[in-house]
């Protein structure tokens, strides 16, 4: 599997905050929220490359205005269950146990009747 010079696409989300104490948490909410979406649509994080965050304060609405940006490249929806993020050209995989443990967990409960 070679990553070395697969396209780079863009996922990006920007929006309003109020308060200013509540930025990190929302930051790490949405790169949370962000990689959920790339995998969706087949697409892993690039985590040798940082999440791009701007924050600029508006006075007039007495808040934050925030724009994220998080970094992936396509694998593929079946790959996506098993590599959770590329670093560089290398695969980050989940361990056997954890893929087993993963994919028992995500049996709907009606399967189990």
């Amino acid at each position: 599997m070679f990553f070395n010079h697969k396209p780079i696409k863009n996922f990006m989300v920007d929006g309003l905050i109020k308060d200013e104490a509540t930025v990190p948490r929302l930051k790490e909410e949405y790169i949370r929220l962000l990689i959920v979406q790339m995998k969706e649509t087949g697409y892993v994080p690039r985590i040798d490359i940082e999440p791009s965050f701007t924050l600029d304060y508006n006075s007039e609405k007495e808040s934050f205005n925030f724009k994220l940006t998080v970094y992936g490249i396509f694998v593929g929806r079946k790959k996506t269950e098993w590599i959770i993020a590329v670093d560089g050209s290398r695969p980050i995989s989940l361990q056997k146990s954890k893929l087993k443990e993963f994919s028992s967990d995500q049996e709907s409960p009606l399967s189990q009747r």
